[in-house]
């Protein structure tokens, strides 16, 4: 049996956003474990994510060191058929 090894993945999120929903629901199909980061009352911690970024919107997804942007770009990522590479570690160039 292979031991498939999966990077961490963080949402950074918002509870009333649908995009950040699609993003979880998206990864929860996929039966990806994810760390979320609800920042609704963290309004210093959103200030210092979008410095690091430079991505204005949330969610925000990391995996593993890798920022991936947000819910678009999650789904490109999976309808190219480069998520799972990318969860896997292996390069997605």
């Amino acid at each position: 049996m292979m031991l498939l090894i999966m990077k961490k993945v963080i949402v950074y999120s918002g509870s009333y956003c649908p995009f950040c929903v699609r993003a979880k629901r998206l990864l929860q199909q996929k039966n990806v474990p994810f760390e979320e980061i609800l920042l609704d009352d963290q309004p210093e911690e959103l200030i210092a994510l979008r410095e690091k970024t430079g991505h204005r919107t949330i969610p925000q997804i990391f995996i593993g060191d890798h920022f991936v942007g947000g819910f678009t770009e999650l789904a490109e990522l999976e309808s190219k058929g480069l998520l799972d590479q990318l969860l896997s570690g292996a390069e997605t160039s």
